[in-house]
Order: C-alpha cells, then sequence, then structure tokens
C-alpha cells in the first residue's frame, strides 16, 4: 500500500469517505487550546476531527470548524456518544446536544463511546434512527469486541460503519482487525502512538532506517494494517509531523518485525471491565 496524500480516504461500508488521518482531541481543553489544536491540524491539512461528548470540548472544536476557511462539507467530523447518556430517548437527546455545542447540521460520523453493560443495544437503535433520517451520514461505535458487534445485530441489520478501539503494536487485536475487514467495519486507532511510550528500541531503528520519528513510523504501520488514524496533539508542530506518512512506505519485514512487538498490553481500560 502506497499512500501519498494527507486527503487520502477510505471507503466505509456505505460508501462515505473518510479520511484515513484525523486529529484526535482526548484531554484537549475546550476553548483556546482546543481551537488552536483544530486550527493547527486543518491548516496543516487534515480534513478529520474527532472529539467526543465526555471530552468536554465540543463547543471549541465547533468553533474552530466555524472560522476555518475550509467548506463544511470538505471536514469529517466526528463526535461520541457519553456513557452516562445511553438508551434509546437518552441518545437522542444527547445527540441533539452535541450536534448544538458544535453548532452543525449535521455529524459525519456518531460513536458509541463505550459498549457498558447492556444498554447500548438500546442506543444503537436510536442511533440507526438519526442515521436513517439523514443527520448523521456514517454511524459506528469505539472499543467494541467482537461479542458487542455481533450482539447490535440482534436490534438493527445496520452493521456499524467504523470501530474505533486501543490498536497500536503493543495491542494488535490481530482477530478484532480481521473480523471487523471481514465484516466491512473500519477499524480506527485511538492512542496509535502509545501515550507518547515510542522509546522502543526498534521503533528508532526503523525510524533512522526511514528518515522518520518513532511517531510516523508507528502512524505509519496503522495506515498499512488499513486502520485510520487519529493522533492527538496541541502542538502545532507535531500536528505537522504526524501529517509526515504519505511519502514513505515500511517493507514487509518492517511490518513483521513491528507486529511482533505485540504483547495484548493495553494502556486504557478493557472494554469488558469497564461496565456501567
Amino acid at each position: 500500500m502506497t499512500l501519498q496524500q494527507i486527503t487520502d480516504t477510505t471507503t466505509l461500508n456505505n460508501g462515505v469517505a473518510m479520511p484515513r488521518l484525523g486529529l484526535g482531541v482526548w484531554q484537549v481543553k475546550d476553548g483556546d487550546e482546543v481551537i488552536q489544536a483544530v486550527r493547527h491540524a486543518i491548516e496543516a491539512g487534515y480534513r478529520a476531527v474527532d472529539t467526543a461528548a465526555g471530552y468536554q470540548n465540543e463547543e471549541g472544536v465547533g468553533t474552530a470548524i466555524k472560522e476555518c476557511s475550509v467548506p463544511r462539507d470538505q471536514l469529517f467530523l466526528t463526535t461520541k456518544l457519553a456513557n452516562s447518556d445511553h438508551g434509546y430517548e437518552s441518545t437522542l437527546r444527547a445527540f441533539d446536544e452535541s450536534r448544538r455545542k458544535l453548532g452543525v447540521e449535521y455529524l459525519d460520523l456518531y460513536l458509541i463511546h463505550w459498549p457498558g453493560k447492556d444498554k447500548y443495544k438500546d442506543s444503537w437503535r436510536a442511533f440507526d434512527k438519526l442515521y436513517r433520517e439523514g443527520y448523521i451520514r456514517a454511524i459506528g461505535v469505539s472499543n467494541f469486541k467482537i461479542h458487542h458487534l455481533e450482539s447490535l445485530r440482534e436490534v438493527s441489520d445496520t452493521v456499524p460503519a467504523v470501530n474505533q478501539v486501543e490498536f497500536h503494536p503493543l495491542l494488535r487485536q490481530q482477530e478484532l482487525l480481521d473480523y471487523c475487514q471481514d465484516k466491512g467495519i473500519q477499524l480506527e486507532a485511538w492512542s496509535p502512538l502509545m501515550q507518547g511510550k515510542l522509546y522502543l528500541p526498534l521503533l528508532k531503528e526503523l525510524a533512522a532506517k526511514h528518515g522518520k520519528t518513532p511517531a510516523q513510523v508507528v502512524l505509519r504501520w496503522d495506515l498499512q494494517h488499513g486502520v485510520v488514524v487519529i493522533p492527538k496533539s496541541v502542538h502545532k508542530e507535531r500536528i505537522v509531523e504526524n501529517s509526515g506518512i504519505f511519502d514513505f512506505a515500511l517493507s514487509d519485514e518492517d511490518m513483521t518485525a513491528l507486529d511482533g512487538l505485540n504483547q495484548n498490553h493495553r494502556f486504557g481500560s478493557d472494554p469488558d471491565d469497564k461496565l456501567f
């Protein structure tokens, strides 16, 4: 796979084009910090921004999108349902609130942030309604394991377009990746840079080999596995650096070596343990 442009997209299972690279804004403060981060990303060529109700910065993201010079229909905006809003009616209300804070007429992608215990099925029915009514271009989930994805079939024929999960060389999740690719579900990586834990000797070796940074090597590894990436940063130079992944390719040997780093290690929660 050779990707050459920051504007390259993947086609979701309903035909919607989704950028392969986006800016994540988890733990970015609302107001000036998130506004500046989104502004830097759009200026650098990013066309996707990923936020969530739980991040409490939707208003700032909305302000940045409104003030930028790029038309709304050229941007791909994702937000997520908060854990406290699970349920059919509460999901509908939460969506309206997110849309109000973001200041947009529609969302490109709406995700169930975490499955939790059992209410996610009711939430998915609400997602399906919003999607069919045209308020969302694509609907998906986050942190769903295979058993969660299978259970959605009990309440809807709509297959999630995206599953956003923790995915990086130390947590390869090959079985989940294979399942999603087989079912036409686009896997998207949160915390692809392992929350800054990039000091592995192999990453330094491959970075030197390709004249890149360890972060760029990891993000390239994601892309070559067909995974969408949304690295987070508030620093302009790092945001630009993270986009420099379209002018080189990892060899098969490089990919195999990086795959071999897997330890099934999570920096975040195991979805089966995060019950609410």
